[in-house]
């Protein structure tokens, strides 16, 4: 199966706070552990966002998010909907090892999870740092 990229705004990902995207970046939705092995094996280094669109505090993190993608238009990121793919959500954690939360960032670098931060810990400057710092 071919990682299926989505577009931004197609009413299935959420739109940040300003409604402004850059050119460059490409998110994308994943529905299935399977896109997610691809999406792994075709970046070496990766952010995820688990995200909650019925959540107000996912809502927060997710502002922060678009932050830190609008600062690295350049950066490919994968996106989980925990609502709507709740079985491809819940098989990351068991497959990535990381438990289970949402929101939640993961950073993978070469397939393995190497950092994470869930609810306020998800900031645009936490999420810098962890991906400078990688």
């Amino acid at each position: 199966m071919r990682v299926r990229s989505e577009s931004i705004n197609n009413g299935r990902i959420p739109r940040a706070s300003s409604g402004a995207y850059h050119r460059g970046m490409t998110q994308t939705a994943l529905h299935s552990l399977e896109s997610w092995r691809d999406a792994l094996a075709a970046h070496p280094r990766v952010l995820l966002f688990k995200h909650s669109p019925i959540c107000p505090v996912s809502t927060a993190a997710h502002s922060e998010w678009e932050r830190f993608r609008a600062g690295q238009p350049e950066l490919d990121t994968l996106f989980v909907d925990v609502i709507r793919d709740k079985p491809t959500a819940r098989g990351l954690a068991s497959e990535c090892g990381v438990a289970h939360a949402s929101p939640q960032v993961i950073l993978f670098v070469d397939g393995a999870p190497v950092w994470n931060a869930s609810h306020g810990e998800i900031t645009a400057g936490a999420l810098t740092q962890a991906w400078e710092s990688a």
